[in-house]
């Protein structure tokens, strides 16, 4: 038996890059972390973080197999030894765990078989996270590998919020219907809120607002609706999707501009949002052309606002009122000023902030909210792999 905690090693494993963490799941200490980036490419970034040990360098990695040798050659040389860190499981996110899962799950070969059927759903993502998965359990085969889905926090969603209006028929042949995505972080960030606040009955809006950005609406813990879909193309104006747009733009892009579905893909996922208007995806960048006059800058900023507005409200009056609204990933973290100027636009609903704790940087909780605010609105750092880990650590207890 290990003196040490139990800890989970949290992977994270994308197209061309691998980002992980040791984590102490009861205590929330993050013990290492580090990623690999650009993967497969002439030359790859990889950096690990262990105490005050920060070791970078640039070399090639060819594939994922050849990222996590270097990942646990550095915990080797720099630490923690992972023999005797005392790793009780592997935590993996996954972004799309269909109908088939509504909490983590071991994996197995039928688990993994599932998350290879689910790909069409997530073909960005789903196909990645198996490459990681698939080198981890051969290279860490003596420990439990466990999966933790984006999609499951939001199985609780209603029918009516879960539907699309589409023939009945096709829609189950083809497994179509609302899925969500940043169901981790929506969990996680709701929770802490409740715990926070120290109370059960909350009717409250989550904005994950990143590169891709979510809304959330949860009622007493619960899930009710979420911004984005079947993929995470729908919803929220993002760093570089379009978020909601008329399906028939594309059965217009194919006739009149012939374009390929692949092209059509890559626009709206890839080409759009803030890049598509402004060519440029980072919101720091916005919103200094913006404030330095650029009108396409100011008129990006203002579709993205307009966008949650519309959420904020629709979500309000879905839910019967609004007791909390919480701003968390890194522009909801970070980007005061796009905090005042949604909530100067939600003042109907008796929002308003203290503009000193509107500016208050901060890695802790905190609400931004003035005293005499109808809605109590918070900002709270996300920590997706502190909630994957403790998802982990919690099927295996």
């Amino acid at each position: 038996m290990s003196d040490l905690p139990p800890r989970v090693l949290v992977i994270n494993s994308g197209s061309s890059s691998l980002k992980y963490q040791l984590i102490e799941p009861e205590d929330g200490i993050s013990i290492a972390s580090g990623l690999v980036e650009r993967i497969g490419e002439p030359v790859s970034h990889t950096e690990h973080i262990y105490g005050d040990k920060d070791v970078a360098m640039d070399q090639p990695i060819l594939d994922h197999t050849a990222a996590l040798r270097e990942v646990l050659r550095l915990f080797n040389q720099v630490g923690p030894d992972l023999e005797t860190a005392n790793i009780i499981a592997v935590g993996h996110r996954v972004v799309q765990g269909g109908r088939y899962f509504d909490g983590p799950a071991l994996i197995d070969d039928q688990t993994r078989n599932l998350i290879d059927q689910l790909s069409p759903l997530a073909p960005l993502h789903n196909p990645a996270h198996l490459k990681g998965i698939d080198v981890a359990r051969q290279m860490l085969p003596d420990v439990p590998h466990v999966a933790v889905f984006d999609t499951a926090f939001f199985q609780t969603l209603p029918d009516a919020s879960a539907t699309y209006a589409l023939d009945k028929e096709t829609a189950d042949r083809y497994s179509i219907r609302r899925y969500g995505a940043h169901g981790t972080s929506h969990q996680y960030v709701s929770n802490r809120v409740h715990d926070l606040l120290g109370r059960k009955r909350i009717r409250q809006i989550v904005l994950h607002l990143g590169n891709g950005a979510s809304a959330s609406a949860v009622v007493n813990g619960r899930a009710i609706d979420t911004s984005m879909g079947l993929t995470p193309l729908e919803g929220l104006v993002m760093g570089t999707r379009t978020g909601d747009i008329d399906p028939a733009a594309i059965f217009h892009l194919m006739r009149v501009g012939g374009m390929k579905l692949d092209e059509i893909d890559t626009l709206f996922n890839k080409r759009s949002g803030l890049k598509g208007l402004t060519g440029d995806n980072d919101m720091r960048s916005v919103r200094a052309r913006a404030n330095a006059g650029d009108k396409e800058a100011r008129l990006a900023l203002d579709i993205m606002i307009h966008r949650l507005v519309k959420y904020v409200g629709g979500y309000a009056a879905a839910m019967g009122g609004l007791d909390v609204l919480t701003f968390t990933a890194g522009i909801g973290e970070n980007d005061a000023v796009l905090r005042q100027e949604l909530c100067d636009r939600l003042k109907i609903f008796g929002i308003k902030l203290d503009p000193v704790g509107n500016v208050l940087r901060s890695k802790d909780p905190r609400t931004i909210s003035s005293d005499d605010s109808a809605v109590r609105v918070m900002v709270v750092p996300t920590n997706e792999e502190l909630a994957i880990a403790r998802q982990t650590f919690s099927l295996l207890e």
